[in-house]
């Protein structure tokens, strides 16, 4: 299969952007963006800026000079690439292999289209759709195909015909076209004007050991990437996933329940691909692309592998509100952004399945609602010291062959033992009353000391004795005395933990 790809060249791109966001005047009236500085330059022009005799490179002086009515505004270099990486990240509907253009002097997209032109009936047909979404969104575009990023680049402002170059077309079309096709400097250019270079096929014959003697390896690189000698590789913005799926909608849709039903489509196609490579999802992302060539996504995760479609229809229903359709959806993406191995089971006779499923659909939904990282289960630690005696794990990790303490522990355990004035009677004794946040307690029960010590290999504090106590009202409380009376320094105690 021979790579094909896609330049699309955006001439007005920041002029466009501020007339998108109504910052710019009618279109009949010259407007241009200048550079902040000294001397402050113009960096981009309307169509009327242009008929008026202003280019960009001229100071604001000159420019105002040839043309006293012009409307200038700030130009905004980082507004106008954030706006070219978000139609990369729309274009992806076309192919995930979509990346802004990276040249320093204009504005475009790479869209690499290799065995995904059918899907839109051919080449010719993605280039008009593509450029008619685009001028709906507002934006100036052209559009060419061919086998190289260079001879696409080339071919997008220049070329005359068809925008879609034969495959190995690329060195006729390219002949006539002139030097700077091949995106080189402007000072470059120049240079090889002077010495009668002036267009592409005027450096065919000439030998690479005298360009790159001259003018080093740019020349001649950028011309065999053009030609399809050198290879140029398209990196998109986002790394495209293993398995996903695609649909195109011969009607934008807009209804919740067309959406619902669509990805419900999607979800099942997506399974089947899953089933078969044996391997379930861990997190999944929709994304639906709008006719005002803007998109919207959402995203789920899974506490464990799974490819059930009712179940991820069902962790998506409550976020599929925020695929607001706009003008409507005409095309839906689903993309499993990380899968893990996901086997055939055995299903179960008894109910030890059903409650396993339940419990990871739970986790599933508590995930997605809450965070997955705000989600845990407790597992205890070969340690005695309470504080250490238990571990927070991932709520689907499995348990450690390690047994809970036989004494009793408080639900609720302090992060740090908070400090409290206990009275007891005598030096080993519960104590009879304690202060704990400005409130007094009189225990009227108490069970017996249970001494823990901190590990051999540790001994950073002193023993403690808990105890367990409950006040006048009903409350249970979990107090330890930290230290020997008689002791150097004297013992304190604490308030470690509640009981319900």
């Amino acid at each position: 299969m021979n790579k094909r790809v896609v330049s699309v060249w955006l001439p007005l791109l920041p002029i466009e952007r501020l007339r998108r966001a109504g910052s710019a005047p009618p279109a009949d009236q010259p407007f241009a963006t200048a550079t902040a500085g000294p001397v402050r330059r113009i960096a981009a022009v309307s169509e009327a800026a242009r008929r008026a005799g202003i280019r960009p490179g001229m100071s604001v002086a000159d420019a105002l000079a040839v043309r006293p009515g012009l409307a200038l505004a700030a130009d905004d270099e980082a507004a106008d690439r954030a706006l070219l990486d978000r139609l990369a990240d729309w274009c992806s509907r076309y192919t995930p292999w979509a990346a802004a253009d990276p040249w320093p002097h204009g504005f475009g997209l790479w869209l690499d289209v290799s065995g995904c032109a059918h899907l839109f009936g051919g080449e010719e047909a993605l280039l008009r759709h593509l450029g008619g979404r685009l001028r709906r969104g507002g934006l100036s575009a052209r559009a060419a195909v061919a086998d190289t990023p260079g001879a696409a680049w080339a071919w997008a402002p220049g070329g005359s015909g068809s925008p879609c170059l034969p495959p190995r077309g690329q060195r006729d079309a390219l002949a006539p076209l002139p030097m700077a096709a091949l995106r080189l400097e402007p000072a470059t250019v120049a240079t090889l004007h002077g010495l009668g270079l002036r267009c592409v096929g005027d450096l065919y014959g000439v030998p690479r050991a005298g360009l790159a003697a001259r003018f080093g390896r740019g020349v001649a690189q950028r011309l065999d990437q053009a030609l399809g000698h050198e290879t140029e590789p398209i990196s998109p913005r986002r790394p495209p996933p293993d398995h996903g799926v695609h649909a195109a909608f011969a009607e934008p849709i807009a209804r919740p329940e067309d959406i619902a039903e669509a990805v419900r489509r999607l979800l099942e196609r997506l399974s089947g691909q899953l089933e078969a490579d044996g391997l379930g999802l861990r997190r999944l992302e929709v994304t639906a692309f709008r006719v005002d060539a803007t998109w919207r996504a959402i995203a789920i995760g899974t506490s464990r592998p799974v490819r059930a479609p009712a179940h991820l229809l069902r962790l998506l229903a409550e976020d599929l509100p925020a695929l607001d359709p706009g003008f409507g959806i005409e095309a839906m993406r689903l993309a499993a952004l990380e899968v893990a191995p996901l086997p055939p089971e055995q299903t179960g006779l008894g109910a030890g399945t059903a409650r396993s499923d339940d419990f990871a659909r739970l986790l599933d939904s508590l995930g997605n609602r809450l965070g997955f990282d705000r989600i845990m289960r407790l597992a205890p630690q070969q340690s005695h010291v309470p504080e250490r005696a238990v571990v927070p794990l991932p709520p689907a990790a499995p348990m450690p062959a390690l047994a809970w303490p036989q004494r009793r522990r408080p639900v609720r355990l302090f992060s740090r033992p908070e400090p409290v004035e206990a009275m007891a009677p005598v030096p080993d004794s519960p104590p009879v009353m304690f202060r704990w946040r400005n409130r007094t307690h009189r225990v009227v029960r108490a069970d017996a000391a249970e001494r823990i010590a901190d590990e051999w290999w540790r001994r950073t504090a002193p023993e403690r004795d808990y105890y367990v106590v409950e006040d006048d009202s009903g409350r249970r409380f979990w107090l330890f005395r930290e230290g020997l009376y008689g002791a150097d320094p004297p013992p304190r105690w604490y308030l470690h933990g509640v009981f319900p």
